[in-house]
């Protein structure tokens, strides 16, 4: 653990860099969701909620940016199998359903969404199996295993919740920490070529709505219920233009019913309100927030701790991506949301904890004259 001697400190020593730009996150998306809820009955409630989401983060990412998962990283088979059960909860009386999906925990008022939370837990877990059998990677037994590994968590986040979203960025983050490190080409090739073999297979599995989802993509009259909101987004972002309709003035968001605009689609809400200079600063913020966390993997000091922060990168890239994707019609709509920006405390809080881990491998790093 790390010593905390004083704030002063502390603040010398912590990547700032990182919790700075987390922090305009969060306050540009706490104007985004005020907007996408003001509307919405009992509005002031939502930012209020985000914003005590976001002080909780802050004070999660200092109590984990203390602590040194290396030492805890031996027993990554422990949190392993904690987190199976965490998600296993869902099927417990404790289980809450909202949106089709059982994806949530209710104690009374307050709500927990153990895909997102077991998120960083498999990252911890999946850098210390990979830092374990590092040298062995690219050994087909090895492959196995950490295949397996993927496998039994997706399963324990898809059964109980059927959130298929979540369950693809559990996915991304796993391949992003073997191409971090450096499994060969081949293996990828491989892994691709069984993919494409498995589309079929895959295509009678998939029915109803799901399938739907992804067939509006390529004609929305199959499902004109399923690409509504899809469609609402894009007219959202195509009617902000260069500039937006300003704050409090996009007729889709302000004026319609459209359900999940202060979560899933709160892009839409950026491009119209504050159009494409908007968008680009979403995404320039965010860039940013990615780019640091590859830097500090760079410079981490062990094997363990460079491949936990490439999983946390691969989770705000992954996230980032889909969610993008999603509000301009070019993914399924799957309920994921955009980092630090979307309405859920679950998920801003995991973000700051996940963000506090790095900064504490970043205050670990020795100077280059002690390497």
């Amino acid at each position: 653990m790390y010593s905390f001697r004083s704030l002063g400190h502390y603040l010398k020593h912590t990547d700032l860099y990182l919790l700075i730009v987390a922090l305009c996150c969060s306050t540009y998306g706490g104007i985004l969701v005020y907007s996408a809820t003001y509307s919405m009955e009992e509005s002031s409630k939502y930012l209020l909620i985000q914003s005590i989401s976001v002080l909780i983060g802050i004070v999660a990412f200092v109590v984990t940016s203390l602590f040194d998962l290396e030492e805890l990283s031996r027993y990554w088979k422990f949190f392993f199998v904690a987190n199976i059960l965490f998600q296993m909860l869902l099927f417990t009386p404790l289980g809450f359903s909202e949106g089709g999906n059982t994806s949530w925990l209710r104690f009374g008022s307050i709500g927990i969404q153990p895909g997102e939370v077991g998120k960083v837990i498999f990252i911890f877990t999946f850098a210390a199996h990979l830092a374990q059998e590092f040298d062995r990677m690219n050994h087909w037994k090895t492959l196995l295993g950490l295949g397996i590994h993927l496998l039994i968590i997706v399963g324990a986040v898809v059964l109980p919740s059927s959130d298929m979203g979540v369950g693809l960025s559990y996915i991304f983050i796993f391949i992003v920490m073997l191409f971090g490190a450096g499994l060969s080409l081949k293996w990828f090739a491989g892994g691709l070529v069984v993919i494409v073999a498995s589309i079929p297979f895959i295509w009678k599995i998939i029915s109803g709505f799901r399938l739907d989802r992804i067939l509006v993509l390529f004609d929305p009259a199959i499902n004109e219920t399923v690409a509504w909101q899809t469609e609402k987004s894009k007219v959202a972002i195509g009617a902000g233009q260069i500039f937006g309709s300003g704050f409090l003035q996009g007729s889709q968001m302000q004026h319609s019913n459209f359900p999940g605009k202060h979560t899933d689609f709160i892009f839409a809400v950026a491009g119209e309100e504050f159009g494409l200079v908007g968008c680009l600063l979403v995404l320039a913020l965010l860039s940013l927030l990615i780019l640091r966390l590859f830097y500090v993997s760079y410079t981490a000091n062990t094997t363990f701790s460079s491949l936990m922060i490439i999983g946390i990168a691969g989770m705000f890239l992954s996230q980032t991506f889909e969610n993008i994707l999603m509000c301009i019609g070019m993914f399924p709509v799957v309920g994921i949301t955009l980092p630090l920006f979307s309405y859920g405390g679950s998920s801003v809080i995991t973000m700051y904890i996940a963000l506090g881990i790095a900064a504490g491998v970043r205050m670990r790093e020795k100077p280059n004259w002690l390497k």
